[in-house]
């Protein structure tokens, strides 16, 4: 394989009022950094500006597992553009899920935990970058990408914008269409940070083990693993979902050996690092992320 390749790159996103209209349309520029895999294929990763952001949902909510809303400092880091797709798997791993819809560039879907995370360690091998599930804080982080919304799109969603269960209305928008099925990644508009398909498509695993609310929750973004519960945490929501579990706050948990119909996920990488030329996926626990020179001069420009 070659080596990774840094690009820029520009992109649209879109804002609807509560009737689901799109009232505002932005043009917006990312950096990103382009993988190369075997067999000609690539993973995009976007680079992703340290921050801050009030995670979870606002008190009384009526949903206990995403309170108590709190603050969460994020470092920079790099998320995957896209959904892990089969195309991904296929070129990584040497034995394929049986997914429940075929397609090259549909993301992977009935993997578990684990799953996810010999992908990652795989990748990280073949690449020498240490690869791994974002936290939760991270994901939650990227998907709001400096919304306060319940959705990137503004105060409710459409299936013109994602995929999910449409004939479930989330406010004032329209009925739409229920797929049955994935779609190709990448085939609606992204956020403000330019990463697609958050809202809806598969659920995505993240690193954390499940707690029933953010009670002692890490301000860090780190991943959190303390506590006794087996099953860890998915967000995103899914094809199979009414957008009230696609919002950028809703939250599941499943056993980590689980692989559902609608469970797929998507890659972060901290830095450039590796360790002596092997790298592995490192956990962020009460850690601040490491940035090397050249990771660093990318949030300058």
């Amino acid at each position: 394989m070659g080596h990774e390749v840094e690009q820029e790159f520009e992109f649209e996103t879109v804002l609807v009022d509560e009737q689901g209209i799109i009232v505002d349309r932005q043009t917006h520029r990312a950096r990103q950094l382009v993988e190369p895999l075997p067999h000609g294929i690539t993973l995009e990763l976007i680079a992703i500006p340290q921050g801050s952001f009030m995670m979870g949902s606002r008190p009384h909510s009526g949903n206990a597992d995403e309170e108590p809303w709190h603050h969460v400092g994020v470092p920079a880091f790099l998320m995957g553009k896209h959904l892990v797709t089969q195309e991904q798997w296929k070129a990584i791993m040497n034995w394929t899920p049986p997914y429940r819809t075929q397609g090259a560039k549909r993301p992977v879907d009935r993997v578990s935990w684990y799953d996810a995370l010999e992908f990652c360690e795989q990748l990280a091998i073949k690449t020498g970058h240490a690869y791994r599930l974002p936290s939760e804080a991270e994901w939650e982080y990227v998907c709001r990408a400096e919304t306060c919304t319940p959705f990137y799109f503004g105060k409710t969603i459409t299936t013109d914008l994602a995929n999910y269960v449409g004939e479930h209305t989330f406010l004032l928008e329209p009925k739409g269409i229920y797929r049955h099925e994935t779609t190709e990644v990448g085939a609606f508009p992204p956020n403000a940070f330019g990463v697609y398909d958050m809202h809806g498509n598969v659920w995505e695993w993240c690193a954390d083990t499940w707690h029933d609310d953010y009670v002692g929750a890490p301000q860090d973004a780190s991943v959190w693993e303390s506590g006794t519960d087996f099953d860890h945490v998915l967000r995103g929501g899914c094809w199979h979902d009414p957008p009230n579990l696609c919002r950028s706050a809703a939250r599941l948990k499943q056993p980590p050996d689980q692989g559902e119909d609608f469970f797929g996920f998507r890659v972060a990488l901290t830095s450039l690092e590796t360790n002596h030329g092997h790298a592995r996926p490192r956990s962020r626990t009460n850690t601040r992320t490491r940035i090397t020179r050249q990771f660093r001069r990318w949030f300058q420009r």
